[in-house]
């Protein structure tokens, strides 16, 4: 039998660390503390001892007798264990031989003649120590004996309050662990720390479980109202004095069905094109643009129209002043136009409806008032209230009558605010950009924004490094009515989350590690794994009664509208839950959580990294990826039915990384690659990632290894790539190839 440390054994016997020591002690088995080691021939008589009496708490106290130390040879190993205790009363045994060796390293000849009068001096000294316990050649010594003592008092089941990052040193001193040891751990972990470095609560709390120990954050001074309707969990709002207030411009939500035209009007307004940039011509992020009409300045906010995005358009109606409705002639109302008119109604905002696509040729506007109509919206021609205005925004008709009237409206309002406070916002995006970090669009509701400012918002907090208008200008101050972004958050806040300028950085970090301890309360952790293919079988069998997600998105707006979509896929066999979402690519601590908590895996425009594709493949877990959020939400419904029967699976082949790039005149762009994994081949789709972010999907137009057409590039070898209609690509890129195979059923 090997030897082990205390708190293993006590795992093993399934006891707590400070029960097994209280057994020894019993049993004269001196310890120090849970990481004490214990001999092979100690943790035999621990066991057998244990079996004998049933319980550790059965476990008599050993007898006592001073008659079995002269009898050493025959050790049952207590009188083994009596030893080490007497040693440690006079310290100053051990002191004459450190003596002995250095005065051998100084002259080993003339040690025969100076052993004589040394034990003199050992003795005499020795005899002093005795006397007066404090000798001066002795007392720093005597002193660092204690400082090793003083570990055994630490509880073992006591939990340790530590701030929500710590630095590893004081970590060890905490939980009573050695440093080395400790780092050893995090090293086990993944987690490549030295001594003064600081790690986050969450591994603190995984490797301190490791040894057998509980951490827990410490109680912030800061308290959280999240009963507040406002979003104003911290309790940072006041109201303003009139005198204060001075005339701001009106936030413009667009609404409405999916494709029915909201960009398009939008670009119709403010003569831009943005609806090439979107997967599939659906919006997907909220854009937030500042347009002047007639001298007067109007902030539109652009909302999704597909029904996953209920969250993103919830959030553009709590910001408004004023909604727009855009109806298609042609389609009339729809469910999502129905969604649109409860949340402005919920919001309290005045609408006016856009009947769009007037040049259509089956346009019918008066089918859309009569529906309308039926929902609450009756037009001023009908006797009601309700502003409708037809226009095309294909052909720039109508524009300007719905300018004006958007202009009439607002001015009604009287819109004021106090652009002299500390600033309220709150943020309508946000998403990690390569180069910047975190970057989080907001509107600005009260006061002003400098750069410079400390904020927070949620679980973020930070300085303002740089601030942009939405003409990508960088400005100095942003005030009320004005969509900015900002970078120097810590981490990327959550789309709808009101953001607060605070007086310094310790209070802004109070805010944000209160919100970080509510949110760690959330996280659920289940047994085994399971994959979308099974998934409907496990249900079936009723072994599944909860189906966990981990989302991974590019930006944070779009985890919003992912929770809501999947988890309105509940029924009463399983419970759909969004465990955990964050914005980045899908990385090795993703497939972690997922194996611990018996979760799949989904990113939404971005890419797992190949350390996280290994290891998803060892632990079995489901990765899935896509371009449009309906496509996960179709997959995962006909999961839970039972009706996902896939018959095509992409297989990716293999991985290069573009060291340089060349300009050819009339062949465009070519990536200089070395291929990192896999094989690369001219027949593969290919996608280019830029920090696991899906940049584009696409071709391979030609393939070269040196100057010679090549038909495939392996692992460790160079080559040259240009992909198909596409130019721009940079060094550090990763450009991922791919087949699709075809699955027999």
């Amino acid at each position: 039998m090997s030897k082990k440390r205390v708190y293993e054994l006590a795992k093993e016997l399934n006891v707590s660390s400070k029960e097994l020591m209280n057994m020894l002690e019993k049993r004269n088995i001196k310890v120090k503390s849970h990481m004490a080691m214990l001999t092979s021939s100690e943790v035999e008589q621990i066991q057998k001892v244990i079996k004998e009496h049933g319980s550790i708490d059965n476990v008599p106290k050993a007898p006592v007798q001073k008659a079995a130390e002269p009898k050493p040879q025959n050790n049952k190993a207590k009188p083994a264990q009596k030893n080490p205790a007497p040693q440690k009363k006079p310290a100053g045994q051990n002191h004459p031989q450190d003596a002995d060796k250095k005065e051998n390293r100084g002259s080993r000849k003339e040690t025969p003649k100076k052993n004589p009068a040394q034990k003199d001096r050992s003795q005499q000294k020795s005899r002093r120590g005795q006397q007066a316990q404090q000798g001066k050649n002795k007392r720093g010594r005597q002193k660092q004996a204690p400082q090793k003592k003083e570990m055994p008092p630490i509880d073992l089941d006591k939990e340790v309050e530590i701030e929500s990052n710590i630095v590893v040193k004081d970590l060890s001193q905490k939980l009573g662990i050695g440093v080395s040891q400790l780092m050893g751990k995090l090293m086990m972990l993944g987690v490549m720390a030295n001594q003064n470095q600081e790690i986050g609560f969450e591994y603190a709390e995984l490797v301190a479980s490791e040894f057998g120990r509980k951490v827990v954050l410490k109680e912030s001074r800061h308290t959280l109202d999240t009963e507040s309707e406002t979003g104003d969990i911290f309790g940072l709002d006041f109201e303003d004095k009139e005198e204060e207030l001075v005339p701001r411009s009106p936030v413009i939500t667009v609404m409405g069905h999916v494709d029915h035209g909201k960009t398009s009007l939008l670009d119709a307004i403010r003569d831009t094109n943005v609806t090439r940039g979107e997967a599939g011509g659906i919006t997907q992020h909220i854009g937030a643009y500042t347009i002047t009409i007639q001298g007067e300045k109007i902030v539109f906010l652009d909302t999704p129209g597909h029904e996953a995005f209920t969250t993103m358009r919830a959030r553009g109606a709590m910001v408004t002043d004023l909604a727009i409705l855009v109806v298609a002639a042609d389609d009339g109302v729809m469910p999502q136009t129905i969604e649109a008119i409860n949340h402005a109604k919920a919001a309290e905002v005045p609408i006016i409806v856009a009947i769009n696509k007037m040049d259509k040729p089956d346009a019918n506007p008066d089918r859309v008032k009569q529906e309308l109509a039926e929902h609450g919206i009756v037009p001023e021609e009908w006797g009601g209230d309700a502003i409708m205005v037809e226009v095309s925004a294909l052909k720039h008709e109508g524009i300007d009558d719905l300018l004006e009237m958007i202009l009439m409206v607002a001015e009604m309002q009287e819109l004021k605010a106090n652009p002299k406070r500390a600033g309220i916002g709150t943020v309508i995006e946000a998403q990690l950009d390569k180069g910047r970090g975190p970057v989080a669009t907001i509107i600005v509701e009260k006061g002003s924004f400098h750069a410079s400012d400390m904020v927070v918002t949620g679980s973020s907090s930070g300085r303002i490094r740089a601030m942009y208008d939405d003409k990508w200008k960088q400005i100095k101050k942003a005030g009320p009515s004005m969509p900015i972004q900002i970078q120097g958050l810590s981490d990327v806040p959550n789309a709808g989350d009101k953001i607060f300028v605070v007086e310094d950085e310790r209070t802004a970090r109070g805010y944000a590690d209160l919100v970080k301890a509510q949110q760690r309360e959330d996280m659920i952790q289940t047994g085994q794994k399971v994959s979308l293919d099974d998934l409907f079988e496990r249900i079936q069998e009723g072994e599944l009664q909860d189906l966990n997600i981990i989302v991974k998105t590019d930006v944070r707006g779009t985890i919003d509208a992912v929770r809501q979509s999947f988890e309105k896929l509940s029924n009463d066999e399983v419970r759909v839950n969004i465990i955990h979402g964050a914005v980045g690519g899908i990385t090795q601590s993703d497939v972690q959580l997922a194996t611990a908590s018996n979760a799949i895996i989904i990113g939404f425009n971005v890419r797992p990294t190949q350390v996280a594709l290994d290891m998803a493949k060892d632990e079995d877990v489901d990765i899935r990826t896509y371009r449009v959020i309906y496509e996960a939400i179709d997959d995962i419904e006909a999961a839970i039915k039972g009706m996902l029967a896939p018959t095509l699976e992409e297989e990716v082949i293999g991985r290069a990384e573009v060291r340089q790039t060349f300009r050819v005149p009339n062949a465009g762009t070519v990536a200089g690659i070395y291929v990192r994994s896999g094989k690369v081949t001219r027949n593969a789709s290919i996608r280019l990632l830029r920090q696991d972010i899906v940049i584009f999907e696409g071709s391979i137009s030609s393939l070269k290894r040196f100057k010679d057409d090549a038909r495939e590039i392996n692992t460790g070898y160079e080559g040259g790539l240009s992909i198909e209609n596409y130019n721009d690509v940079k060094e550090g890129d990763i450009i991922e190839a791919y087949i699709i195979k075809e699955i027999a059923q």
